[in-house]
């Protein structure tokens, strides 16, 4: 018991090592200082002193990132989020702008608009494979953040800030922008006008074809969600955006839909609804998830039971586990 409380006396305070290892780090032994913020890290954690040591993570993270060390400082910030888990920390703005602190100092390197317009292809591959990297590492911490925030926050979908920063992140970042996990994101968020303004970003670049289906995506996920006023705040945003940055706004049969089912869905008129999913079938169909998302909206709004793809089966099936 003695040497147990011996141990726990002998450690200095966290800034003793936090100044320690920024000397080992500004000397560029970054492969040494790493596995000494784990290990001293660690130390602290196994006494149970989880602020110390989630101050030890926060600075080899942010330190090792501004370094350029992407991999290393990724594999601290998650460790930062673990320890948050483990010590049982509550999510609250302090420790949100903490995290917001790490996320910031991600590198950010403007990649070309057309990536092939690019005449040097090493260099080109060399861009993607870190561009590749610093996605996969900021998202990594950043999913890590969200799923801590919702087990220990007040909303079950983690932090809507969080959820915009991954947002943020994958769109500015990514060598090849997957709209759909920007939309997811953005939407579990709470700033339909920034997710506006990535769309109207998006659309004065996109291929033709990607527009129209970038809007209509981002209205029905948050319909499907039974959110009707951040659908009409987006909308507006974007038709008030586009004006301003002369960025022509998509005119298809899509966008038409989407106009009139934001209208159908302010007042009770189900039979509406179905007539605008009959008539304008083939642009719905252009994207297999909007279908899910309609059923989705048709039971949120109109209490529209959906569908069991089992069929009879499925129902039998249902009421042997009721019993």
């Amino acid at each position: 018991m003695s040497r147990q409380r011996s141990r726990k006396v002998e450690l200095p305070p966290a800034q003793e090592n936090i100044e320690k290892l920024e000397k080992v780090v500004n000397e560029g032994n970054y492969y040494g200082a790493q596995q000494m913020y784990k290990s001293v890290s660690a130390r602290y954690v196994s006494a149970q002193r989880y602020s110390e040591a989630l101050d030890i993570l926060h600075s080899g993270t942010c330190i090792q990132l501004s370094n350029g060390q992407v991999t290393c400082g990724a594999e601290l910030a998650l460790l930062f989020v673990e320890i948050l888990g483990k010590g049982k920390v509550p999510c609250d703005e302090e420790v949100l702008e903490r995290i917001k602190k790490i996320y910031k100092s991600f590198p950010r390197v403007p990649l070309p608009q057309h990536l092939w317009d690019v005449d040097d292809m090493q260099q080109l591959s060399e861009n993607i494979g870190s561009a590749k990297t610093r996605v996969e590492g900021c998202s990594s911490f950043l999913k890590a953040a969200i799923k801590w925030s919702a087990e220990n926050g007040e909303s079950i979908n983690g932090s809507p800030e969080l959820h915009i920063m991954l947002a943020e992140y994958i769109f500015s970042e990514s060598p090849e922008v997957d709209m759909a996990k920007v939309t997811y994101h953005y939407v579990k968020g709470n700033n339909p006008k920034k997710f506006a303004t990535t769309l109207v970003s998006f659309l004065s670049k996109s291929y033709p074809g990607e527009d129209d289906l970038a809007i209509a995506r981002a209205v029905l996920r948050y319909l499907s969600l039974g959110n009707l006023r951040d659908a009409n705040i987006l909308m507006d945003e974007i038709k008030s955006q586009v004006e301003s940055a002369e960025v022509p706004f998509p005119k298809t049969e899509l966008m038409q839909f989407i106009n009139y089912l934001l209208r159908t869905l302010e007042r009770d008129a189900l039979p509406l609804f179905n007539m605008l999913r009959a008539n304008f079938r083939p642009s719905i169909e252009r994207e297999p998830a909007f279908n899910e998302m309609l059923d989705d909206t048709a039971e949120r709004f109109f209490g529209v039971q959906r569908r069991n793809p089992m069929g009879m089966f499925g129902d039998i099936f249902k009421l042997m586990g009721a019993e």
